[in-house]
């Protein structure tokens, strides 16, 4: 059956990359086939060997850092750095979940009444249909297919179209570290909407682990609830970045431009609400905007710190987004150069606002791009509600002087992670997910091989 392709652009050059398969709802499903076949094989596997594969997987990728990096530069257009970052970080996973395939511990009990035992042991789900956004193209991909091939699950993975290469890559990268041939497939696509409703309606797929969206997830949420298919999802963000009066001010400021540009700002755990205290909101806000102001914008293949957004939309949404708290009341304080000339339309200079009101539309919107409001507080009740106002708990920033204080701030967020006094929350180690409409389930740590499991009970007679 032949093939067409689609084109991967440059988005900060328009320029032509490569072309990619573009799967019809047919060949997407015989990828399925083809991973249930692979799937007998690869759960008989001894988790020790599992571990040995995916510990191969990470020193290929660490091995081969620079041409991910690149390849990311190239189809996201984020700076070299953060494509760099992203490829040791997205290369923890194999080694995390190498670890962690040899400790998937079940359980032996007795029966309260006695005369049993209780024998609970663990069972990959099966086929899994991993989608995967364009912002963390190696990262997001690895978060989920480390543990699946941890638990001897197979994968279907349907990247995001912008950026399907570093799939592509990180796929040929796992059968030369010794995957089975069919066990990871990458289902790239333009038709997503005709061939992920098919995928979900394939029997052989037993779990669906999307990141992506609010919207979208409750979409596929409701298109697996069809089949009842195991479903984790990682939604969307809308963090707020908290600095108390007694807060280290410049560290304050460290941690803001982790938490607000890394990715140009387009992460879903993005600083996008912050919060700052009376006492300290003119130093902050100084200081803040003097670092955002310096920022370089422009290809960053060329070395530029912040590249465009992923597509002209994408930047002219969120150019409204600034125009509407202007509007409202807001004021541009800070802001860094775009570069006359720039290739595409596709950039958004780096921006503080400041003397943003508290109900301003854009802290009720996931920014994803290079867009600071700063509101200013006194009344710490009323900073807890401002910051629960969202639909939305993924990840927050706590900036302050006393650990305990920042920990009891902390805890009454509504957020499924807390940066307490660092401007980064992920961690291949721990449990990466949110609360309310942020999603469902957890990635990372033992958490996120439990995700690709099924416990089974054995009810043994001891009589």
């Amino acid at each position: 059956m032949s093939t067409a392709v689609f084109p991967v652009t440059n988005p900060a050059t328009g320029a032509h990359i490569q072309d990619v398969p573009d799967l019809t709802v047919e060949q997407a499903l015989a990828q399925v086939a083809t991973a249930q076949e692979a799937f007998t094989q690869w759960r008989e596997v001894a988790p020790r060997k599992r571990a040995e594969v995916l510990t191969g997987a990470y020193e290929l990728m660490i091995a081969d850092v620079e041409r991910l990096r690149d390849l990311i530069v190239a189809e996201n257009g984020k700076s070299q750095a953060d494509a760099e970052a992203e490829v040791r970080y997205a290369a923890e996973f194999f080694r995390w979940y190498a670890e962690e395939a040899v400790r998937l511990h079940g359980e032996y009990t007795t029966a309260p009444a006695g005369g049993v035992r209780n024998v609970v042991t663990h069972h990959p789900v099966g086929v899994a249909l991993l989608i995967t956004p364009w912002n963390f193209p190696a990262a997001m991909a690895t978060r989920k297919i480390g543990p699946a091939l941890a638990a001897g699950c197979s994968v279907v993975l349907k990247p995001a179209r912008e950026t399907p290469l570093t799939a592509i890559a990180i796929a040929e990268i796992l059968v030369e570290a010794g995957v089975p041939e069919g066990a990871v497939q990458v289902a790239s696509t333009t038709a997503t909407r005709e061939v992920v409703p098919a995928l979900l309606g394939a029997d052989a797929v037993k779990k669906l682990s999307f990141t992506g969206s609010t919207p979208v997830g409750r979409t596929l949420l409701a298109q697996a609830a069809e089949r009842v298919v195991n479903a984790s999802m990682e939604l969307g963000g809308n963090a707020p970045f908290i600095i108390t009066a007694d807060a280290d001010v410049q560290a304050a400021v460290d941690g803001a431009m982790l938490a607000k540009f890394r990715n140009s700002g387009q992460a879903c755990t993005a600083a996008n609400r912050f919060y700052v205290h009376a006492d300290v909101a003119e130093e902050f806000t100084a200081a803040f905007g003097e670092r955002i102001a310096a920022l370089t914008v422009g290809d960053p293949a060329t070395g530029a710190q912040i590249g465009p957004m992923i597509h002209d939309k994408a930047a002219a949404d969120i150019r409204a987004l600034i125009d509407s708290a202007v509007a409202e009341g807001a004021q541009i304080a800070y802001q860094a150069q775009v570069p006359e000339g720039a290739a595409t339309d596709a950039f958004v200079p780096p921006t503080l606002l400041s003397n943003v009101p508290a109900d301003a539309g854009i802290l009720k919107e996931e920014i994803f791009g290079p867009v600071a409001p700063v509101v200013v507080w006194e009344d710490q009740e009323e900073l807890i509600s401002w910051a629960n106002d969202a639909e939305v708990g993924l990840s927050s920033y706590v900036y302050s002087g006393r650990l305990q204080d920042a920990m009891k701030i902390g805890e009454r967020l509504e957020s499924g992670m807390v940066g307490i006094n660092r401007g980064v929350v992920s961690d291949p180690s721990a449990p990466f997910g949110g609360v309310k409409q942020a999603g469902i389930g957890r990635e990372g740590g033992h958490w996120g091989i439990e995700e690709f499991t099924e416990p089974q009970y054995l009810s043994v007679d001891w009589s």
